[in-house]
């Protein structure tokens, strides 16, 4: 059964039609994905769902009581939000009905004992446990925590929220509200990885029924098993998630083209036969033909959609020049921001204690909202000086910066104005050039100010490729692009010689982009944050977070290696940091001649493999007896400090505020699989000093 259906919906601003003849519906518990390039309708079907506005033709039917909750990109906080004296309890009365009959049970409870028997308290308590009140401060703290919410700020006032704040705040209190149909649209903005982690897992457990736009293919394939696609006026329905719909929607494509040239074919052919007949005068054989050609309906092929076609040379200068083999070095530095006016010292974000990017190399940055991505990137744009130590560019480096703070106002009025004003060119080539980003006719003398996001996102990108560059620094380049303008930007990456580093939210880039990342935590105590070197993709770094690999694992390997001291006993302990989940390479070769991966090894890899096997067991030579009490006093430190920590690790894993927290209970699961890998190590490292014990 149906508790939203839209029967014919047409809407229009003005003379322009938005929506026609828009006829779908969706069921209780249905996950429906809402997809379409920029301005095809998404938002505006989104609020005749939620009744914010009417439509022109046709109806939008609602089943009786529905209870529905819209999160809109631009968020408005209502005034029941803002008035709330903290964070937590604006998110809680997100939950309005449960706590009205949490207050009518108190209520009746503290009447006494009749109240208590009467029908009307059997009712209350029927609907509180329906609507799962018990509960609800667990889910409230769990949405927080989940959105990246720290504990201190749920005591804080809501009114001091940033926009991005706004929106995740806005979010969680539709997650506890838990409507019958939630609406969302691009819910994705604003959010890190471990938020949007947790909001696919919490909308792919709710059983109540979803409808959200994005352009989050990797968060639309793990939410939704249905797709809206909104297109030239028209919605079309697709089972599946975004990738059963992006193939779906190819093969419709291709049919369509088949069925729009056989149709012309044939139409063509019976207009040659109608002038045939004509011209000898056989009437009879011409009528029949002309009613053959009347028969005959017309497909209309797909129009192929605006696509970016960005350029791999730069408008002036040519392509670019070959740079040195080491393009980005960071040695020993201490990233942040320089000293206020009267101030003795700077504000320390990032210790990074080495940094490399080598030519050709594409490097994602990636770590949670705040911990210093864009400040790293900045500074390495030079737009930033390092507080300490060293952040150099290689010989030939050209570089081009696309900043994810984009409000800076363009030169000129202009879409034209803003590209002549950087480059002198006539306005004939400067038109061909924005053209190939989607500017084309009159969009070029739209006014700056009148951009949407998307709009600027383009013309940001257009400016980037005036000049050519060798090494390109992007942050959040996907930010208020669609969905076929994002896969033309990932294409024209892959494609690209230049050297890459890129911060960004959008796995998909990451995945198709990016063979290794820099890591970025966020510092806590008053200490900064740190950045560290993963040599895998997106998905090898996941696989191994969930494996045990942390930050501070990966840096004490790092530390370790740069100080030239045996990393023997810590090894372990950060297994993973630079490798496959399973501690060999997907392509290693293992000692029966295959890889990992199933596929023989080549006579190379297996020659590899042969040098790495072990040698025969034999007992090691005796240490003399002071090296035998150092060692065995480095290793038995080193049991006693690992025991101690996985014990506190253990009691804070029961105590009731972490395991309501998301954030920390992950945190502290992770550091705990580390230690213990870590005192295997070091068991592993008695017994062998104990082999070597004098005799």
């Amino acid at each position: 059964m149906s508790i939203l259906r839209f029967e014919h919906v047409r809407r229009e601003v003005g003379t322009f039609v938005i929506l026609d003849d828009v006829t779908s519906a969706i069921a209780h518990g249905e996950r429906v994905g809402l997809v379409g390039v920029n301005g095809a309708g998404k938002t505006t079907l989104l609020r005749l769902a939620a009744g914010l506005d009417e439509p022109d033709a046709g109806r939008v039917e609602r089943k009786r009581g529905l209870r529905l909750g819209m999160l809109a990109q631009e968020t408005n906080l209502d005034e029941r939000f803002t008035v709330a004296s903290t964070l937590r309890a604006a998110v809680r009365a997100g939950a309005a009905e449960t706590e009205r009959l949490e207050v009518e049970l108190a209520r009746l409870e503290a009447a006494g004992a009749e109240a208590v028997s009467s029908v009307r308290y059997a009712e209350l308590r029927h609907r509180f446990e329906v609507l799962d009140g018990y509960a609800l401060d667990l889910r409230v703290d769990e949405a927080l925590s989940g959105l990246g919410f720290d504990r201190e700020q749920w005591a804080r006032p809501p009114t001091g929220l940033s926009g991005g704040e706004q929106t995740r705040a806005a979010l969680a209190r539709l997650m506890v509200a838990d409507p019958d149909l939630l609406l969302l649209d691009e819910p994705t903005n604003h959010l890190d990885v471990a938020a949007l982690e947790w909001l696919e897992l919490a909308l792919s457990r709710r059983s109540r029924a979803l409808l959200v736009a994005s352009h989050d293919r990797a968060f639309l394939d793990a939410v939704v098993g249905r797709i809206w696609e909104l297109r030239d006026r028209r919605l079309e329905t697709f089972r599946g998630t975004y990738s059963a719909y992006a193939v779906q929607a190819a093969e419709r494509d291709e049919q369509l083209r088949r069925q729009a040239e056989s149709t012309q074919d044939a139409a063509a052919r019976e207009a040659e036969l109608v002038q045939n007949y004509r011209s000898h005068r056989n009437y009879a054989k011409m009528h029949e033909h002309e009613r053959r050609l009347a028969a005959i309906q017309q497909v209309d092929a797909p129009r192929p959609g605006r696509r970016l076609k960005l350029p791999q040379g730069g408008l002036v200068g040519g392509g670019p020049v070959r740079s040195g083999d080491v393009v980005v070095s960071v040695r020993d530095a201490t990233i942040g921001f320089p000293p206020e006016p009267g101030a003795a010292a700077g504000t320390p974000v990032l210790r990074v204690p080495r940094l490399e990017v080598r030519r050709g190399e594409r490097v994602g940055i990636v770590g949670p909202n705040g911990a210093g991505k864009t400040t790293l990137l900045r500074t390495v744009a030079g737009e930033l000086f390092p507080l300490d130590g060293i952040v150099s560019l290689g010989h030939g480096v050209q570089l081009a910066y696309l900043a994810q703070l984009r409000e800076a106002a363009f030169p000129g009025e202009t879409v034209l104005d803003a590209l002549l004003d950087r480059v002198d060119i006539g306005q004939g080539e400067g038109r061909g050039y924005l053209a190939r980003f989607l500017f084309r006719g009159e969009d070029v003398f739209k006014p700056v100010s009148e951009l949407s996001g998307g709009e600027r996102s383009r013309l940001e990108l257009a400016l980037l490729g005036i000049s050519p560059a060798n090494l390109l620094l992007l942050d959040e380049p996907t930010n208020h692009l669609d969905i076929p303008a994002r896969e033309a930007l990932e294409a024209f990456l892959r494609d690209s010689p230049a050297t890459l580093l890129i911060v960004s939210h959008d796995r998909r880039l990451l995945e198709s982009t990016c063979e290794s990342l820099w890591v970025v935590e966020e510092g806590s105590g008053g200490q900064p944050g740190a950045a560290v070197a993963f040599d895998g993709g997106w998905r090898e770094w996941r696989a191994g977070v969930a494996a045990g690999w942390t930050m501070a694992g990966a840096l004490e390997l790092e530390s370790r290696r740069l100080s030239g001291v045996p990393v023997s006993v810590t090894r372990a302990a950060v297994a993973g940091a630079n490798r496959a989940p399973d501690d060999r390479r997907p392509d290693a070769p293992g000692r029966n001649g295959r890889r990992a991966d199933g596929e023989p090894a080549t006579p190379a890899e297996a020659r590899g493999a042969d040098r790495t096997r072990p040698a025969p067991h034999a007992r090691p030579a005796p240490l003399s007896k002071d090296a035998y009490r150092r060692q065995k006093a480095v290793v038995d430190a080193d049991l006693t400090r690992l025991g101690l920590r996985k014990s506190h690790i253990e009691l804070a894993l029961g105590d009731p505020a972490v395991q309501t927290n998301f954030v920390e209970l992950r945190r502290l699961t992770s550091e705990l699989v580390d230690v213990e890998r870590a005192l295997s190590a070091a068991e592993d490292a008695w017994l062998a000093v104990e082999e070597r014990a004098p005799r």
